[in-house]
């Protein structure tokens, strides 16, 4: 018999502000470590004011880590050290590897009045921290959407449902990323690789998730599962929907400074150097 995941964690996402002067809901990050391994950090970037978005996150650096944006509304636009340039839009995802050092920008822009969306960092195994940056940018259409049964409806970005695979691929992390929807009152079953990390966060409506009639979970709840064959949701009244992810754990030492994840102290203070003194964008061939 498949083995039922519970929910060992649950977290209420807690505003924040962040880059230059963003205000935004952190759904996990610092304080977690290392629970959601590999994945370090969820930032919910909704708005009912956009103008909170303006600020925007200025040009920085990241090194060691992948940062997945995915938008429902609104649009960021960006830029890099690389010379890329360009406007992540309502459905669109960027997931972007960092991998030895990038420095860019990320202006949101509402559209319509509208704004939102996320971004998952993603951290990086030590022999892979070092290896050129990359980007994945996947258009709205091309990511594929399925009803696997009445009453649901899931966004695959990374991974594969029911024989549908989302077009973001050979990430070293093995991860999936789904948007699910459930309607009124229904139950789905989503199994698992053994002994990957396993996460939902609640976007809108409610549910319970587990193998009984738990706790319901509503909007902005952060839940990390137990170990398990598979992951069992049941929706209420008015529906739920959620973004699940899961990805092999790397189990490495995490050393963190900001928009720099290494493995140890040194490591970080070499990339800082090299961040002020310009050194700190070095691709091979």
């Amino acid at each position: 018999m498949p083995t039922v995941r519970s929910v060992s964690g649950g977290y209420t996402a807690r505003e924040t502000i962040e880059g230059a002067g963003v205000r935004l809901h952190r759904a996990f990050g610092y304080d977690q470590l290392p629970l959601f391994d590999p994945f370090l950090m969820l930032d919910d970037f909704r708005a009912k004011n956009p103008h909170d978005y303006l600020p925007g996150f200025p040009w920085h650096p990241h090194r060691g880590i992948e940062t997945v944006t995915y938008m429902l509304d609104g649009r960021v636009e960006h830029g890099d050290s690389m010379g890329n340039a360009g406007q992540i839009n309502a459905g669109d995802v960027q997931w972007m590897t960092a991998g030895s050092g990038i420095i860019h920008q990320e202006m949101p822009k509402p559209v319509d009045g509208r704004m939102g969306g996320f971004q998952l960092w993603v951290n990086l195994p030590r022999a892979h921290k070092m290896h050129n940056p990359r980007y994945q940018e996947v258009k709205r259409a091309e990511v594929p959407t399925i009803e696997p049964q009445a009453g649901v409806r899931i966004t695959i970005i990374c991974g594969t449902v029911a024989g549908v695979q989302g077009p973001v691929r050979d990430i070293v992390a093995d991860p999936e990323y789904l948007d699910v929807t459930l309607g009124t009152d229904t139950h789905y079953t989503h199994p698992l690789k053994s002994g990957y990390t396993a996460a939902a966060y609640v976007i809108g409506g409610s549910g319970s998730f587990g193998p009984g009639a738990g706790e319901e979970m509503s909007n902005r709840t952060m839940l990390l599962f137990s170990g398990g064959d598979e992951v069992r949701v049941q929706s209420s009244k008015g529906g739920v929907r959620f973004l699940f992810f899961s990805a092999k754990p790397i189990h490495e030492t995490v050393a963190w400074g900001g928009p720099i994840v290494m493995n140890t102290q040194e490591e970080l203070r070499q990339a800082f150097f090299e961040y002020r003194n310009g050194t700190f964008i070095r691709t091979t061939a």
